[in-house]
């Protein structure tokens, strides 16, 4: 990481185009600008590249009002860092320009979790949350970002980082202005009708809001959900902030785009 704390994107060029000009046409294409607007608390959007998963992102941030706090929950795929990494200075960059992170949020985040930890090392290679910035500079303009990557299976860690997340965003009395966003792919490489049978039980879990019934199926069923981790932290924070249920906007596999559905 640079002196400057400014993240440089990684897989620009490989999960989505390259270049500004070429990304705003892509996401021109996978922005469904008639939605109507929701103000929500909380949504998980998937990560593999646009041409997989774009259309799934694009349409569910299509009905969302991107607010000005978004905080950013993905899994480490690297293996880099710690468990339970936060980022608390700096910005990040895509080809449509930096976002900074919003150092004050974050600060209190970390001073209030037993488990977060400042690590910069997790995130440099990451690129579960990466993808997901385009689409919210897409929208808005003006926002700011507290990222955290996980890598732990510790069903109550994850739940207690969840309400914790809820706390500070109540006790700073920004519930308003604060979004979460979980970013997880489902299940990988499994034929489709398996893969859509365990996707079904997880999401159903998801939109019931049960993080308990999600890691319990996710065992069960041995489904490969990349970041069933930031979900759980999501749900539960999503609940204490007074979510009642979720909805289902897309779902697809690899298979609509490639037409292998084994």
């Amino acid at each position: 990481m640079a002196l400057s704390d400014t993240r440089k994107p990684v897989v620009a060029g490989q999960f989505y185009p390259g270049t500004k000009e070429s990304l705003n046409k892509a996401l021109a294409e996978l922005i469904n600008p008639r939605a109507l607007k929701n103000d929500v608390i909380a949504c998980m959007l998937p990560h593999a590249g646009y041409m997989y998963s774009g259309k799934v992102a694009g349409e569910t941030v299509s009905e969302i009002n991107i607010k000005s706090k978004v905080i950013l929950l993905g899994p480490n795929h690297t293996g880099y860092g710690n468990p339970f990494s936060i980022m608390t200075k700096g910005s990040w960059e895509t080809p449509l320009g930096a976002v900074n992170i919003d150092s004050r949020l974050a600060a209190e985040l970390l001073k209030n979790s037993k488990y977060l930890k400042e690590d910069k090392l997790a995130h440099e290679n990451e690129h579960s949350l990466e993808v997901e910035l385009p689409f919210l500079q897409y929208l808005k303009k003006d926002f700011a970002i507290v990222p955290i990557a996980f890598m732990s299976g510790n069903l109550a860690a994850l739940k207690a980082v969840g309400e914790e997340i809820a706390r500070v965003i109540i006790d700073n009395n920004v519930r308003k202005d604060v979004l979460i966003v979980a970013s997880s792919d489902m299940t990988h490489y499994e034929p489709l009708k398996e893969a859509e049978s365990k996707d079904r039980e997880a999401i159903d879990a998801i939109i019931s809001l049960d993080a308990d019934r999600l890691m319990a199926k996710v065992k069960e069923l041995d489904i490969s959900m990349c970041g069933y981790a930031p979900a759980i932290v999501m749900i539960t924070s999503a609940k204490l902030l007074g979510a009642k249920i979720g909805k289902l906007v897309k779902y697809q596999t690899s298979g609509d785009t490639t037409r292998d559905f084994e």
